[in-house]
């Protein structure tokens, strides 16, 4: 992660202030979810996305630069599906997690960058990224 090398605090900072309750309330109105949104997808979109990947329970999703676990988690509580969250942040995996964990979807949290994905080809019926190479 030498890229993010010093820039520890701002992530913390980052990932802690998703997590609070007037940013809750204001994600609540601008996406229409409460997942800790690092992303503008809204939930109409990621409802989209599902259906444009065929997600559901036997299918296994890749969410690349996941932030805090946003739109991934709310993917897997919507259809079903096993998503996987990968971001080189720990702070953002760390929400994710706990967020998972709390809505009882099993997602899993990897801290991982996107050129160094520690999966096997073929592991994964799907793909999505929101707001990552932009």
């Amino acid at each position: 992660m030498g890229e993010f090398a010093g820039l520890e605090s701002e992530f913390r900072e980052r990932f802690r202030v998703v997590t609070h309750p007037a940013m809750i309330r204001a994600e609540r109105r601008v996406t229409g979810g409460d997942f800790g949104a690092t992303s503008y997808t809204t939930t109409a979109q990621a409802d989209d996305l599902a259906r444009l990947l065929h997600l559901g329970p036997d299918k296994k999703l890749l969410d690349i630069g996941s932030g805090s676990g946003w739109p991934g988690n709310y993917l897997a509580k919507s259809t079903g599906c096993d998503t996987f969250l990968t971001d080189p942040t720990w702070e953002g995996m760390a929400v994710a997690a706990e967020r998972s964990h709390r809505d009882g979807l099993g997602s899993s949290a990897i801290v991982a960058f996107a050129d160094a994905l520690p999966f096997r080809d073929s592991t994964f019926d799907a793909c999505s990224s929101s707001d990552v190479f932009c």
